[in-house]
């Protein structure tokens, strides 16, 4: 059977170890107090999830907490049963009602309650403890008397001191071996025990971190391979009916071409048979006059070289048809090749950083050189001679000059601001040194929450509206394709350059305008 120390702990909240207050089922089945559950996930608010104290379970959602009815019933009841504060349960052996016990004497194997305490021996032999029944215990099993002293990491009487095995040997009281073990439980934990806790709830900490990355780098992998299959479908459907409109069109062409000989051939027929019937009746005349006087035109030459030309009129639809083949082959070509940049085949810039010995005065760096903000103080960097010395830019601190690529950006609802690559000999100065300014870079910006790009100062608005913070920049070295994407739901292409590169390309990031900010995610 259970002790109430047992039934106790099944009733105590993981978080503040009493009783359960009003208690709450998660999702995950584990109770724990409405109040303690609450503040520990208050503090988590912001983090993008809520983890369960006990087994670590995280919801994306703060889910709803039912009390558990069953559960706080049984509480109630063990509340109900314990002693007041103060209290043990036990009773005064001498007093005839339940009058709580306040001490327990081992030589007299009796609990005393205040009244009895008053009138009770105070000789030495009389030791006092708080509140037991278990006194056998606190007594030597061999000499049956009070354990006082402690000695060879055992617990004696003064019995064993005087003529047992202990005797002669160097005893403490149990007082003062109880505090020096104390303390060395101490200097254990603090010295040892908890650096080596510190560090696990660290690891710990990291793993949790390194969890949630994993799981929303998979939910976003998700959302990009549902939306890429999605746009693959429409496009197939919308290839498939523009390849079966270019087939329809053209047997229509052909079909209209072919009815049009048939018909030509059919008025040529009638005129050969009126022809051949004439012939014979002539062949059948008596009158050598009529035959000899009678035209020679009746269309017997036709077979001749007249038939041969007009033999080439007629049409071959296979070349006809073959079109829609082409134009099927083309489209599919064209959604493999979106595919493909869609899909991330190119290697993920994950240790992209921004050179702080490039940015303008008026561009701040956050600490880990992920972040580029404006900012109307100037930051007085030292003097660099790849620093930006009239628009608000930066680049990154890696070039590409070969391979497949790309990088996400988060970007500010505030302010305007660009993404894009350049050429590394982009002028630092000057009208020529914004990017997208000159034949050297390439830029997508939003400015008046209008996407729009530009390159060699040539200036194209875009449809899109802006719906999402996070854009993807995928580079193609090889195949002179640089791809901006909008990470909404679904994925969103923005634009392609297409293009052939010639020098290394570097990341460029330009902001401007109060508010505004672009900052590396991946």
């Amino acid at each position: 059977m259970a002790s109430a120390a047992d039934l106790k702990d099944e009733l105590s909240c993981s978080i503040c170890l009493s009783i359960y207050t009003d208690p709450v089922s998660l999702p995950c089945a584990h109770n724990f107090c409405r109040g303690c559950i609450g503040t520990t996930w208050d503090t988590q608010e912001g983090s993008g999830a809520y983890s369960c104290p006990e087994c670590r379970q995280e919801f994306k959602e703060r889910p709803a907490l039912p009390r558990n009815r069953t559960l706080g019933n049984i509480a109630e009841r063990f509340l109900s049963a314990q002693p007041e504060p103060g209290e043990t349960g036990i009773p005064c052996t001498y007093c005839d009602s339940h009058v709580p016990a306040v001490k327990s004497c081992l030589h007299c194997e009796a609990s005393l309650c205040n009244k009895h305490l008053r009138g009770h021996s105070k000789s030495a032999e009389h030791v006092l403890t708080q509140p037991t029944t278990c006194f056998m215990e606190r007594k030597c099993s061999v000499h049956k008397r009070i354990l006082e002293y402690y000695c060879c990491e055992a617990c004696i009487c003064v019995s064993c001191c005087l003529a047992g095995e202990h005797s002669g040997h160097k005893v403490e009281l149990l007082s003062e071996a109880s505090e020096k073990k104390k303390e060395k439980l101490k200097n254990v934990k603090l010295g040892k025990l908890s650096p080596e806790r510190e560090g696990i709830e660290s690891r710990a900490q990291r793993l949790q971190e390194r969890r949630r990355e994993v799981q929303e780098r998979a939910d976003s992998e998700t959302d990009l391979v549902a939306g890429i299959f999605r746009e693959i479908r429409e496009q197939l459907e919308a290839l498939e009916k523009q390849v079966l409109s270019d087939i329809s069109s053209q047997r229509d062409v052909v079909l209209l071409q072919l009815s049009d000989l048939i018909h030509q051939l059919e008025i040529k027929k009638d005129e050969l048979t009126r022809s051949i019937s004439h012939i014979e009746e002539l062949c059948n005349m008596a009158d050598p006059l009529t035959v000899l006087q009678e035209r020679e035109s009746h269309g017997a030459d036709f077979c001749g070289d007249e038939w041969e030309n007009y033999k080439g009129k007629e049409p071959g639809d296979r070349e006809e048809l073959d079109v829609a083949l082409i134009s099927l082959f083309t489209g599919l070509e064209r959604i493999v090749a979106e595919v493909k940049e869609r899909c991330s085949y190119g290697q993920g810039d994950t240790d992209l950083l921004l050179d702080i010995n490039t940015a303008l005065d008026n561009v701040s760096i956050s600490t880990n050189m992920k972040c580029a903000s404006y900012s109307q103080i100037r930051q007085n960097y030292p003097q660099s001679q790849g620093r930006f010395q009239h628009y608000a830019q930066v680049l990154g601190t890696r070039s590409f000059h070969s391979g497949q690529h790309y990088w996400e950006v988060e970007v500010s609802k505030f302010g305007c601001w660009g993404v894009g690559v350049t050429y590394p000999r982009i002028k630092r100065k000057g009208n020529q040194s914004c990017i997208g300014n000159n034949n050297k870079s390439w830029c997508l910006q939003r400015w008046d929450n209008k996407y729009s790009v530009r390159h060699d100062s040539k200036i194209s608005s875009l449809t899109h509206i802006p719906s999402c913070m996070k854009i993807r920049i995928w580079l193609d070295y090889e195949s002179g394709r640089l791809s901006f994407y909008e990470m909404s739901e679904p994925i969103r292409h923005l634009h392609t350059f297409s293009g052939y590169f010639s020098e290394p390309l570097y990341p460029a990031f330009r902001v401007w305008g109060g508010g505004a900010w672009v900052r590396i995610i991946s």
